[in-house]
């Protein structure tokens, strides 16, 4: 099967930059007519079959007579997710107002659970149809091929939350992310200021770019306020035998990192509620109390956080906001396709609860 071709390909074979043929073929922008005519021409003549209009002025052919499949209307947003999203992940209430948003401007709203072997072999669901998409948004995608094969579909792409960046180049798409540092930032001082300096953290830090970044703040954190953070105290081994797919091996893992500790720290931050969950179940195994015996601080304000005992200190997500900001990404993007990549954060909130004796 020949290779779909792409914005790219067209601008290679001119001679011309991506965002002049992105705008000849999506009809945006100013442009000589010529130009735009040129880059028609060579469209059709090389396959491209994803034109945003049907009739090209200044030629005279339509897409059936050029013999490629224009489609006449794409009106669907596609979800992509690999995760299974319950009403307590923060995500729930973001998609809720992502997809009143999206019909609002007319677009229907499709979901596609991604299967581990369509990840492998870098496939597109089944269910997905390219000729009736305007966009994708990807919530809990997190494996780096299979997200950059997503972006050279040559669509309209938005991820929230995306895998670990680290040395890769950045992902060719918008990316949405929740501010996953400030708070981190003001929590750990606040713990200063109360006479709590040995500090930890638990959560593997590789797992997603949200996950990193928390780890990041921890540690800067500390560095800013003049504290080392002892390698003991940070839990964050991304091996299989401390997979968060697995609660219960999540769980042995943590409990026997934790039975290894010469001592407790003062506190514990975890990369989310769930993480932080899971230790209070590890701590009670162990005859551990919090917040008597150590502090225990969450991410997320899952609904969760707030009915376990103690009920945990968090850091909140805004997911109307988020939901808010993804639509005018996406549809934005979708308008002009040929912007600059953007990655916006919104704003998170530190709450205290029990956990920290609050």
């Amino acid at each position: 099967m020949a290779e779909r071709v792409t914005i790219q390909d067209i601008a290679d074979a001119l001679g011309l930059s991506r965002n002049t043929v992105s705008k000849a073929i999506n009809n945006t922008g100013i442009l000589a007519d010529a130009t735009r005519e040129k880059v028609l021409k060579k469209a059709i003549e090389m396959g491209y079959k994803q034109f945003s209009y049907v009739n090209i002025p200044g030629i005279g052919i339509s897409g059936a007579d050029a013999g490629c499949t224009m489609p006449l209307d794409k009106n669907e947003i596609a979800l992509f997710t690999a995760s299974f999203i319950s009403n307590s992940h923060f995500a729930s209430t973001m998609l809720d107002n992502f997809q009143r948003g999206i019909s609002d401007s007319g677009y229907t709203f499709t979901m596609h659970r991604i299967q581990e072997h369509e990840i492998r072999h870098l496939q597109l669901p089944n269910s997905y149809n390219a000729e009736k998409t305007a966009g994708i948004i990807c919530v809990e995608m997190f494996d780096k091929k299979y997200c950059s094969m997503l972006c050279r579909l040559d669509t309209p792409l938005l991820f929230v939350d995306t895998p670990v960046s680290g040395f890769d180049e950045p992902l060719k798409a918008d990316v949405l992310c929740m501010d996953n540092q400030s708070n981190i930032h003001i929590f750990v001082h606040e713990m200063v200021k109360r006479g709590k300096k040995r500090i930890g953290y638990i959560g593997n830090c590789m797992h997603c770019q949200s996950f990193f970044e928390r780890f990041l703040g921890y540690r800067n954190a500390m560095y800013l306020c003049g504290l080392s953070c002892p390698e003991e105290y940070c839990i964050t081994d991304s091996k299989n035998t401390a997979d968060d797919s697995s609660p219960q091996n999540y769980r042995k893992y943590l409990r026997s990192r934790i039975q290894s500790l010469s001592s407790l720290p003062d506190v514990f931050i975890c990369a989310n509620d769930f993480i932080a969950i899971d230790v209070l179940l590890v701590f009670k195994e162990l005859g551990i109390s919090v917040p008597k015996d150590v502090w225990l601080c969450g991410f997320d304000d899952s609904q969760e956080s707030r009915i376990t005992s103690p009920t945990l200190t968090t850091i909140h997500i805004h997911s109307q906001i988020m939901g808010f900001s993804a639509v005018h990404l996406l549809l934005s993007r979708i308008k002009d396709p040929s912007m600059n990549y953007r990655r916006v954060y919104t704003e998170t909130s530190l709450i205290y609860r029990e956990s920290t004796e609050d």
